[in-house]
Parts: C-alpha cells; structure tokens; sequence
C-alpha cells in the first residue's frame, strides 16, 4: 500500500511534467522568431513560389539570404519562370505562390482565374520602369505620332501606362503600335529599328544605357501613373482556402523582407547580381521603387480602375474580393 508521502511525490512529478508541455507548447508562435517550432500551428512548412529576375522580388532573396523564412519555420523554394502567365498556369501543381504585375493577375481574375493576393511586391518610383530607346530623334513622348512600342505582353502593365503616359503627352492612343518581346531581346528590336522604343522595368533600363547608350523618352510612373502599384504575390483560392495559417505566416515574414529592402535600397542593388544578368556596377546604378508592407486594397483598387477605363477589363474588378478574410486598408 503506498504510503502519503510516496502518492505526494508522484502527484508533484505528474504536476511537473504537465507544466512542462504547457512550457513548450508556449513557445510555440506564428510569427518569425517567436519559439523554436514557428510552424507548428500551419498546415504545412514548405511553398514554392515562382519568380522572374526583376527588382520587385529583390525582398524574397533578401529573405532567403537571411533566413528569414527558416526561422519562421517555412522551406521556401524560389522556382524562375519565363513569364508571368506561365507562372499563374502553374499554381497548384508546381507552384503555390507566384510573383506577377497586379495587371496580369487582375486579368487572369478577369478571364476566369480564381486567385487570392498574398502580397504587395513592387510600387513604381522614378525612372523605375520607362520607355527607352535607341533613337536620337526620339527625345520626347510626343515627338513620334505613331510610336511602335516593345512591350511583354499588349495588354500588360507595360501597354497599360505607355498609353497613359503617352495619352497625357497629346499621343493618341489608337495610333500606338505595340510589339511583343522579352525583355532580353529588345534591345536587339531597337537596334533593328522593328520599334521605336521599348517599356522596359529595372535592371533592364540601367543595362540598356550601359551597354549600348540607350536613351530615356519618358518614365512611365508619372502623372496619372505615379507611384503605380506594379506587382504583387498570388496563390489560387483554392491553395488560399486550404492553407490560410501557412499563408498568414508567409505575408508576416514578407512584410519583414519588404521592410529590410526598404530600409536599405543598397541591399537590394547588392542582392541584384546574384539572380539577374547584371553586373555590381550596373545594379549599383539601378533606380529601386518602394516595397509596400502590406496589401491595400485602395491602393490596388487604383489598378483595377484604369484597367476598366482603358477597356483592358471587361467591367470593373471589385479588388476587395481578391483579398485574405479581414484585409483592410
């Protein structure tokens, strides 16, 4: 028969021990840093995340480059892309999030597509994305009435604020012939004199004037395209439905690479050269815009508008939709 004592005794051991799961389950967090098993809590600690080598996804490098998403608890693996469509065509099977202009995505939404927004990646600041060419006549926006104009895709952000820039300009907008090419081959396309100018994002715009003496006609994020939200981060709804912890801890170590890129433009020059055909003194040059910490949806409404205005959209695109449950601006 055990004695008081003895009962005592293993009554504090079974009241120690509990304390102890408690203790460490505690420790446990969503949020970067916070325990030593962040992810314990989401459905799963592996996205990969398809990017393109542009200066908007600077952050995620810098994230990855610092482990800011080990020690969050998330494996991320960051997956190129040869274009912004392939990349959406490809979430939910090799790929859970990817990176593309709000143009692009809010298109895709509009062809059917359904799509969540997991983050702001890139705003347009100056000479951030411009025409640029090779022609020295063509030292004004107005200065060609019927401009041919490279652009990735004819109905992308590149055509969406060309026609806005150059319409403010006294350029008519049907008189605007837009040609389609990567961004590698137009400097290839100015030469050849098949376009007049090509609207071009950074690096490429630094590249361009370095390695063949390109000239700026217009920066594209001027008057009515100022400040221009340019990209963001996109899963399908359905991976969005599934995984909304993952998610949530994905935007929150997000925000703290949009923060470090922001406090430090060099950084991002700096990290540049390790995913983009550039070398330390071209990115060194390279005009960096603004890394948004958050979605906004009247800010990103703004995008969807124009698109409406300039017929790119078959109606208007209520962007709140696109948002996680409780995004507010």
């Amino acid at each position: 028969m055990p004695t008081r004592a003895h009962v005592l005794r293993r009554a504090a051991a079974l009241v120690a021990c509990a304390l102890t799961v408690v203790s460490t389950t505690a420790g446990c967090s969503l949020l970067p840093g916070g325990g030593d098993d962040g992810a314990t809590d989401i459905e799963r600690n592996t996205l990969r995340i398809g990017v393109m080598p542009v200066v908007d996804v600077a952050p995620l490098r810098i994230a990855i480059n610092e482990k800011l998403f080990d020690k969050a608890g998330l494996q991320v693996q960051l997956v190129p892309q040869t274009s912004e469509d392939e990349g959406i065509k490809q979430l939910d099977t090799t790929l859970d999030i990817t990176w593309a202009s709000h143009v692009t995505l809010f298109r895709k939404v509009a062809e059917g597509t359904q799509l969540q927004l997991q983050g702001e990646a890139y705003q347009a600041g100056a000479n951030s994305m411009a025409l640029v060419t090779t022609d020295p006549a063509y030292d004004g926006p107005a200065k060609i009435a019927k401009p041919r104009i490279a652009v990735v895709n004819d109905d992308d952000i590149g055509a969406l604020t060309t026609r806005a820039v150059l319409d403010t300009a006294g350029v008519e907008k049907q008189g605007i012939a837009f040609r389609e090419f990567p961004f590698d081959q137009m400097v290839t396309a100015m030469q050849s004199k098949t376009v007049d100018a090509a609207w071009m994002t950074e690096p490429f715009i630094t590249k361009a004037q370095r390695d063949i003496g390109a000239r700026v006609v217009t920066d594209t994020a001027i008057g009515p395209t100022k400040d221009f939200p340019m990209s963001g981060y996109a899963s399908s709804k359905k991976f969005a439905d599934g995984n909304p912890k993952t998610l949530a801890l994905f935007r929150s170590v997000l925000r703290d690479a949009q923060q470090a890129a922001s406090n430090n433009k060099l950084t991002v020059q700096d990290v540049l050269s390790s995913y983009v055909d550039v070398d330390q003194q071209t990115a060194a040059l390279v005009s960096v815009g603004t890394f948004p910490l958050s979605l906004n949806p009247i800010r990103l409404q703004r995008v969807a508008d124009m698109m409406d205005t300039e017929d790119v959209l078959p109606g208007r695109l209520d962007v709140q939709q696109l948002l996680p449950p409780g995004t507010t601006s």
